[in-house]
């Protein structure tokens, strides 16, 4: 440990040296190492705002729950109450056909006025009910057993194929992970092992020397570290932007959708790809120096 502290400068002036015989191609790994690591965040990234969009849609999940037209207000108070009492259901409230009309007026936009071609309030009066999205299968058997019930509008699709979605984009980041850290692995011990047989002679006169494995292989093993970090460094500054671009976009354009916070999502991929990065170069390092033997 003290002679590779001690030599530490020796080492480094190596790896540099070492970078600089091949700089043209040194250059390019590290562009496409941090295009990898790129690729590899966007999917992650989408997998984990994907994942969190569900989470609070699953938190906020409702069903509208509509009844016959002759039901008065004391009728409608005691479905509400016989609503609230089956399991899985948190909270009932009714929605007035004027509250309705409002509504859609809201989401509408620009385009309510299409309905103004309508006489009357083409709404109904209905029940928002939440409810625990897990268990929202039972609870749809519960509701169509009450007489009063006509009709149940469920999300219960959205989110199915919302999960679905997530479920790929899972398969999609293994595959990607998989896919990075071999091809990391392959382009580190590829140049590491060019480099040594570019540098054979220096290593030659070395052994004669008496000179350890470790010193000559390190700094082979610190260029190889050099070019992860380096293209983590490049991943991260392109996802930073990406993200920050992105969130500004469907800031804009879907108000309405529930994002993870930028800062706390930045900081973690950040630190996944740094992380990642240089776990991925020591290995590689490492299976270059001893495929070389």
């Amino acid at each position: 440990m003290r002679s590779t502290i001690y030599n530490i400068g020796y080492f480094l002036k190596e790896a540099k040296t070492i970078f600089k015989v091949d700089l043209l191609s040194n250059i390019f790994s590290i562009l496409s190492i941090g295009l990898i690591f790129f690729i590899l965040a966007l999917v992650i990234s989408g997998w984990g705002i994907s994942n969190y969009v569900i989470g609070i849609i699953e938190k906020e999940a409702e069903i509208n729950v509509y009844f016959r037209e002759d039901m008065r207000d004391p009728d409608i108070i005691e479905l509400i109450k016989e609503i609230e009492s089956i399991e899985g259901i948190g909270k009932a409230v009714f929605v007035s056909q004027e509250e309705a009309y409002n509504r859609m007026v809201e989401i509408l936009g620009s385009e309510a006025a299409i309905l103004e071609l309508f006489d009357e309030n083409p709404f109904s009066p209905f029940i928002e009910v939440q409810i625990h999205i897990e268990e929202v299968d039972s609870i749809l058997e519960e509701l169509e057993k009450i007489e009063e019930v006509e009709h149940i509008r469920d999300n219960k699709r959205v989110i199915d194929r919302l999960q679905n979605i997530v479920f790929i984009l899972k398969i999609i980041g293994l595959l990607a992970v998989v896919a990075v850290g071999i091809s990391t692995l392959v382009v580190i011990s590829h140049i590491i092992r060019q480099g040594i047989y570019n540098n054979r002679e220096q290593i030659n006169t070395l052994e004669l020397l008496g000179a350890p494995e470790f010193f000559i292989g390190f700094p082979f093993f610190l260029e190889g570290l050099f070019l992860t970090i380096m293209g983590g460094l490049i991943a991260s500054l392109l996802l930073v932007i990406t993200i920050r671009y992105g969130y500004s976009q469907m800031g804009i354009a879907l108000t309405f959708i529930p994002l993870p916070s930028k800062d706390i999502l930045t900081n973690n991929m950040v630190i996944f790809i740094m992380a990642s990065s240089g776990v991925l170069g020591a290995v590689g390092s490492l299976f270059g120096l001893m495929s070389s033997r």
